[in-house]
């Protein structure tokens, strides 16, 4: 296991700065996910960590060790890539210890540590085959075990899920996690899928623009967002937002009033949760645009005086769009934000 510090990382593409001074401090043995939007810095964060990008400024500690110009191979991390990566000539065995046998370890004693990682994902009886005999989730395992034979000090996924169907991606996500509680190696993820990063991370970080949007546990992120951006982003549906303005009366937004209380005045937005709409027959009168049975719940879209919503309920609703549904918002469960700066407006 690896302590992981960035100190003001930055990264420079000739004037363009692309990675804006990030700092972080990872625990051993912690799970921590980059999440973010396409462009917004987190893969190449990740590669300067795994010392396949240069670093233009600030510092990378591993252990207390300034890593800076320390070469890839040197430092003890195992990255596993988005497309796997894996040599097409080789058996799943060879994929695995080729790391090993490049060090010169015996013949025995990579197939012992082969055979423990695959033992690990489940690839004990495929050890044989080439990758083209594999299904993808079976060639994400290689590319995991291939790291896992290393005992390296920290992980690195790069989006390692994207290639997958939906089915196989819930699964591998529960793989990967239980694989970082059995073995407790200090882990770094990066996904543009806040799912991801909420069912599988210790810790998220948001980032935005090559800047740390807010960091914290995923429920966190979740309760008490702290921007805009992150309102929207982490949560799915996600997070209704309408923009008015504050005043000592409440929030209000053209027809619409929502009683609210606030330490400040003026142009604010207004986020509430899918999940925290509730039908009520003395709520606000909303027109059904679209109705989406997902099973256990149900996904309304709604114009609320002009405003679209959408709403999760546990109700069984079969209404026709242009049929009108009362709403009201959970008091307790609003969100406020300065519509100027994005940021959250605090609340008594």
């Amino acid at each position: 296991m690896a302590q992981v510090t960035l100190r003001s990382i930055e990264k420079r593409f000739g004037s363009t700065r692309v990675v804006k001074g990030v700092s972080l401090d990872i625990a051993n043995g912690e799970f921590v996910s980059l999440v973010g939007p396409s462009g917004c810095g987190k893969s190449t964060l990740l590669r300067m960590i795994a010392g396949l990008e240069d670093i233009s400024g600030g510092d990378l500690m591993i252990d207390g060790r300034r890593m800076n110009a320390v070469a890839a191979k040197r430092r003890n991390i195992a990255m596993v890539f988005q497309n796997y990566a894996l040599y097409p000539h080789m058996t799943v065995a060879e994929n695995m210890g080729f790391s090993l046998r490049i060090k010169g370890l015996p013949k025995a004693e990579i197939a012992t540590q082969v055979r423990q990682a695959a033992d690990v994902v489940g690839l004990g009886d495929y050890l044989d085959r080439l990758p083209r005999q594999l299904s993808g989730g079976q060639r994400q395992r290689v590319a995991m075990a291939r790291a896992i034979v290393r005992h390296p000090a920290a992980f690195l996924f790069d989006e390692p899920l994207s290639n997958l169907d939906a089915k196989l991606r819930v699964q591998m996500r529960s793989e990967i996690k239980s694989l970082h509680q059995r073995l407790g190696t200090t882990t770094i993820y990066v996904t543009h899928d806040q799912i991801e990063a909420m069912t599988m991370a210790d810790r998220i970080v948001v980032m935005n623009v090559g800047e740390v949007e807010q960091e914290g546990a995923p429920l966190t992120l979740y309760d008490h967002p702290e921007s805009v951006f992150v309102a929207g982003f982490i949560g799915s549906p996600a997070m209704n937002l309408i923009e008015g303005t504050l005043s000592p009366d409440g929030f209000t937004a053209g027809p619409l009033t929502v009683p609210v209380r606030a330490r400040a005045t003026g142009p604010a937005i207004l986020g509430v949760r899918p999940e925290h709409l509730i039908l009520d027959p003395e709520g606000h009168a909303a027109t059904v645009a679209l109705v989406e049975p997902t099973g256990a719940e149900t996904q309304v879209h709604l114009d609320l005086a002009g405003h679209k919503l959408t709403g999760v309920f546990r109700e069984r609703i079969a209404d026709a769009p242009g049929s009108t549904l009362h709403v009201r918002f959970d008091p307790d469960r609003l969100h406020l934000f300065d519509r100027e700066t994005g940021k959250r407006i605090a609340t008594p």
